[in-house]
């Protein structure tokens, strides 16, 4: 990565289809891990124009901060669009079937990869079912976000940084367990 670490935060765009969980979670976790090494955003290639209230609602009991937060599209932040858009630094979609959609071209030529979480908005079920999906999907937000933050940036090359960004998006926790 060429640009001075230490000075400016790098930029990351969170991807899914909706915007409205995974990518939310995504972009709350990295902007209070990250905080002055990482800006995050997120964006939907089809936003549903709503945050989802569970994800608010977990958001807020785990203490992040949860204004300005919403459903957005991903033009936002396409060049072309947008000439104010932020140069981005990375780019990860964390649904599948944002992953398999054609991406605007992004301003900054971003490191992209795939962390696939499963959608926790899908769920259906119980209040306690629901929130489980909800807590798994952060969990695993979290954990994902962990690892990137604890990579040697400086120190890695363009290839193994890809490499390693790969690597996050394939680790598989277990999922959490109700108690009793």
């Amino acid at each position: 990565m060429s640009r001075s670490h230490a000075q400016t935060p790098m930029n990351v765009l969170f991807l899914c289809t909706g915007n409205s969980a995974r990518s939310i979670m995504a972009e709350a976790i990295m902007n209070r891990s990250g905080r002055g090494r990482f800006r995050a955003y997120s964006a939907g290639s089809m936003p549903t124009g709503v945050v989802n209230p569970h994800a608010i609602d977990l958001l807020e009991k785990m203490h992040h901060p949860t204004d300005g937060l919403r459903s957005k599209p991903w033009d936002e932040f396409a060049r072309d669009q947008n000439p104010e858009a932020p140069e981005l630094n990375f780019v990860f979609t964390v649904c599948d079937n944002a992953a398999g959609e054609v991406c605007p071209i992004w301003p900054g030529q971003p490191m992209t990869a795939h962390w696939g979480i499963s959608d926790p908005a899908a769920v259906t079920g119980s209040e306690a079912e629901i929130g489980l999906a909800f807590a798994d999907a952060y969990r695993q937000l979290n954990n994902r976000i962990g690892l990137l933050l604890n990579l040697p940036m400086a120190s890695l090359d363009s290839l193994t940084l890809q490499q390693r960004l790969n690597d996050i998006g394939k680790t598989r926790d277990a999922p959490a367990r109700t108690e009793g």
